[in-house]
């Protein structure tokens, strides 16, 4: 399906491309290009010199075709670097001007469509990552992520979104993918059926979702999409960008009357594509839609695994990086190097690793870590040992956008304090989990999901009697888990120089009560308080 909005997207790369050339010319300023480029995926990098492009895969499924395509791009157009996504995309860093088109269009015809991938559009899809392979979930959400995310693109040019939308789907209630606070959040439930959730988001005034539907049947999900996007052009807010994503619609409307407002829509859109009013409509609208009912073409789009392998017993599959699927003798293989970074040369190994491996396939997660999917214990051996440089503790899978150095918009360089902090940690040889998993951004927009973490940074400035310096507000007490959802609040600001000697102190008091972050916090919340206050001065 994907391949059929090419033939409307491709004309779009002639204006693209002379946008861009005009901004190489100084003829548009930084936020004129970023307006525009946005919409294509794309953004100047800090500087101006170098540019990123954000491809965008539903669930997180990067194929063995889609890494072939990535490895190969990483040696013709020399890219510098690849950054996992906390919304399950990749990111193609440190392009030349002149490459961005070619490497676009190619990326458009390999399936990788970054139209929308940035500005006021539909975003990427997310999923939960191991959706169909893991033990505990409800049910697969994958082949209706990969819907969503299909019937998402017909609105890029069609409608004019006053900000961004995000759609996810969850299986587990891990609730990996933050669906009960996204703007659009599918929930699986027990009895094969959805929740719907609506209105949630990170970023400036975070806000859980509303639940707005339950116990839907999974084949409606289009109509509970399309009455979202109805609602979000009828009441969101185009006058003021600040206020104009759905979590400020609902504040504006209310919570009650926003439940209304959206169920009134769904109910339209119901009597417009169902029954007599379908039948008697022969609107582009109703017949858009119903092209896009039958989700039987992208449940077989996903394919349940067949690979067959008979199970045997090894001391190395009770490594931690390694996962028994629910299909008997296969195995996921965690993998994340430090901040969702992937060089090309990780990139082009981890494709030759697995491109005689049948089935295997590869699915980023929503903590910029990623799983090879489908292995066989010998096979999951082999990845477990060409992946050595993994995060080897819970501290080290912590998540970092892309930060300062890199982003136009970004404030605190999260990558350069994610790493300072990992160096000094390792230093102390702490057992995994005494200290949790850290979540950094740059800046408000929570790109590094800062407000959901254990611990989290934001990026900032600090006044000092030497004057203004780097430093990240602290957030403690996030949790995304369904049902136990807390958005922390925005603490004290730390130096940035001093982060990695608070952590490297936080570690040894819990390592001295013989306990885990998680245990040891609950029980002295004041002493936590305490070493933050110390630290911010």
């Amino acid at each position: 399906m994907t391949k059929d909005y090419l033939t409307g997207f491709l004309p779009d790369l002639d204006e693209f491309r002379e946008k861009t050339i005009q901004f190489h010319k100084g003829e548009l300023s930084v936020a004129e290009y970023k307006k525009f480029s946005g919409g294509f995926g794309s953004y100047a990098q800090r500087g101006g010199q170098k540019h990123m492009l954000r491809l965008r895969m539903a669930g997180g499924r990067l194929t063995k075709e889609r890494l072939k395509f990535i490895a190969e791009s990483c040696g013709k157009y020399e890219i510098g670097r690849l950054k996992m996504t906390t919304c399950q995309s990749i990111q193609l860093h440190d392009l030349e001007a002149g490459q961005l088109c070619d490497l676009m269009k190619e990326a458009w015809q390999a399936g990788m469509i970054s139209r929308g991938g940035g500005g006021d559009f539909p975003r990427n899809v997310m999923a939960t990552p191991l959706s169909g392979l893991q033990k505990e979930e409800y049910f697969n959400v994958m082949p209706y992520a990969v819907a969503a995310g299909e019937y998402l693109m017909g609105f890029i040019k069609t409608v004019k979104f006053p900000r961004k939308l995000k759609v996810c789907f969850s299986s587990h209630p891990e609730n990996e993918t933050h669906a009960t606070f996204r703007d659009l959040g599918f929930v699986a439930g027990p009895n094969h059926t959805f929740d719907v959730y609506a209105a949630g988001g990170l970023g400036i005034k975070p806000s859980l979702g509303i639940c707005v539907a339950k116990n839907i049947s999974p084949d409606k999900i289009l109509y509970y999409i399309k009455a979202m996007v109805e609602t979000f052009v009828t009441y969101g807010n185009y006058e003021n960008r600040a206020r104009s994503r759905t979590r400020f619609m609902a504040e504006a409307l209310g919570e009650d009357e926003f439940r209304q407002a959206y169920l009134k829509k769904l109910e339209e859109i119901f009597a417009l594509h169902t029954g007599k009013a379908a039948m008697d409509s022969k609107s582009d609208e109703a017949l858009e839609l119903s092209e896009y009912m039958d989700l039987e073409e992208y449940k077989e789009a996903v394919r349940p695994v067949t690979k067959q392998e008979v199970p045997i017993k090894s001391h190395i599959l009770s490594d931690e990086r390694i996962f028994p699927q629910r299909q008997e003798g296969l195995y996921a293989v965690f993998y994340q190097p430090a901040g969702g970074i992937l060089t090309p040369d990780q990139a082009i190994r981890l494709y030759h690793l697995i491109k005689p491996m049948e089935e295997v396939e590869i699915r980023l997660t929503p903590k910029e870590g990623l799983y090879v999917v489908n292995c066989s214990a010998a096979q999951a051996q082999v990845i477990l040992s060409a992946t050595k440089d993994s995060a080897q503790t819970l501290f080290e899978t912590s998540v970092a956008c892309i930060g300062a150095s890199v982003c136009q918009v970004g404030i605190g360089d999260s990558q350069a304090l994610l790493n300072a902090c990992i160096k000094r940690v390792r230093q102390e040889g702490f057992a995994s989990g005494v200290l949790p998993k850290i979540h950094i951004s740059g800046c408000p927009s929570s790109c590094g999901t800062h407000q959901i973490g254990k611990i989290g940074f934001r990026g900032g400035i600090r006044q000092t009697p030497e004057g203004p310096r780097p430093a990240f507000a602290i957030f403690t007490g996030g949790c995304p888990i369904q049902g136990r959802e807390v958005l922390a609040d925005m603490g004290k600001l730390i130096l940035a120089e001093d982060i990695p000697e608070f952590l490297t102190e936080l570690g040894r008091m819990v390592e001295e009560e013989g306990m885990l972050y998680e245990e040891w916090t609950e029980k002295y919340p004041e002493k936590l308080n305490e070493l933050i206050e110390r630290y911010a001065g």
